[in-house]
C-alpha cells in the first residue's frame, strides 16, 4: 500500500516536472503574440478618467478570464475532433484585427465627424459612461481575439504530449496571459500616481526621489501616445502573421522578405481590403435601423 501510494507520488512529481519544462517552452513561442498582446491591451486601458482607470481595467480583467474560460475547452474539443476549424477561427479573427488597425490608421488621417464633435463639447457622466462601455466591449473582443492565437500556440507546441499536460500547460499561459499583461498594464496607467506618491515622500525639491517622481509624471502622456501606436502597429502585425502562418499562398509569395516585414504588409493590406467593407456595411446597418 505504502509502496504505491510513494509511485504515484513519484508519477505526480514527474508529470509536474514534464508540465514545467513544456510550460518554459510554450511560453517562449508565445512570447512574440504575448508582447504584441501586452501593447494592444494597454493602449485599450488607456484614456480613461484617472478614477476609473482602475475598475475599467479590472471589467477588462474579468472579461479577459472569461473568454479563456470559454476558448480553452473548445480549443481542446477542435483540436482533437476538428482541426480544421481551428485554423478558419484563427482567420476571421485575424480579419477583425487588421481591420481594426487599418481604422485606426483611417481615423488618424480622417477623423470621424462624431470623434470631432465629442472633443468639441463637453460630455454628460452618462455619455462618459457609455463611451467607456464601449471601449470595454472593444477591449474585450479584441482580447477574444489574441487569446485564442496565444491558446492555439500554446496548444501547438505540445500537440503530441498527453490530453492532461496539454490541458495543464496550456491553462498556465492563459492564466499567466491574463495575469502577467493585465498587471503590467496596470502599472502603466498608475504611473503618474506612484510618481506622485514619490514627489511627496520628503520637502526637498532635488532628491531621488522627486526627480524619479517627476519623470514618471512627466512620462505617462508620452507612454500613452506610443502605446497608441505600438498597439496598431501590433494589431496589424498579429493579424498578418496568422495569415502569413496559415494561408499557403501568402506564405509562399512573400517568403523572400523578412518576416516582419511580410506580416506587417499582409495585415496592412489585409485591414484596408476590409474597412470599405466594414463602413459600407455600418453605413447600410444604420440606414436600415433608421
Amino acid at each position: 500500500m505504502a509502496s504505491g501510494f510513494f509511485a504515484l507520488l513519484d508519477d505526480i512529481a514527474s508529470m509536474m516536472d514534464d508540465v514545467a519544462v513544456m510550460t518554459k517552452v510554450a511560453g517562449k513561442k508565445t512570447a512574440g503574440i504575448l508582447g504584441d498582446d501586452l501593447a494592444v491591451n494597454a493602449e485599450k486601458a488607456s484614456g480613461f478618467m484617472a478614477s476609473r482607470e482602475i475598475p475599467v481595467l479590472w471589467a477588462i480583467t474579468k472579461g479577459s478570464l472569461l473568454n479563456k474560460l470559454i476558448i480553452l475547452p473548445v480549443a481542446f474539443l477542435l483540436s482533437a475532433f476538428l482541426p480544421a476549424a481551428v485554423t478558419i477561427i484563427l482567420i476571421l479573427g485575424g480579419l477583425y484585427l487588421a481591420y481594426e488597425g487599418a481604422e485606426k490608421i483611417y481615423e488618424f488621417f480622417v477623423p470621424h465627424e462624431h470623434a470631432i464633435e465629442a472633443v468639441a463639447t463637453e460630455m454628460t457622466e452618462a455619455e462618459i459612461l457609455a463611451v467607456e462601455k464601449e471601449k470595454i466591449k472593444s477591449a474585450i473582443v479584441t482580447d477574444f481575439i489574441l487569446s485564442v492565437e496565444i491558446v492555439i500556440i500554446a496548444l501547438g507546441s505540445v500537440v503530441k504530449e498527453d490530453i492532461w499536460t496539454q490541458v495543464i500547460v496550456v491553462s498556465i499561459i492563459a492564466l499567466l496571459a491574463t495575469v502577467g499583461v493585465y498587471g503590467i498594464v496596470a502599472l502603466i496607467v498608475r504611473m503618474d500616481d506612484f510618481g506622485t506618491k514619490l514627489i511627496s515622500l520628503n520637502k526637498r525639491d532635488d532628491s531621488f526621489s522627486d526627480k524619479i517622481g517627476r519623470f514618471l509624471v512627466s512620462a505617462l502622456p508620452k507612454v500613452v501616445k506610443s502605446l497608441s501606436v505600438i498597439g496598431t502597429v501590433a494589431l496589424i502585425l498579429v493579424a498578418g502573421g496568422i495569415f502569413v502562418h496559415n494561408v499557403h499562398f501568402i506564405h509562399d509569395w512573400l517568403h523572400a522578405l523578412p518576416s516582419i516585414l511580410a506580416e506587417f504588409l499582409t495585415g496592412l493590406v489585409v485591414g484596408f481590403a476590409c474597412l470599405p467593407l466594414v463602413m459600407g456595411f455600418k453605413k447600410a446597418w444604420k440606414k436600415i435601423k433608421g
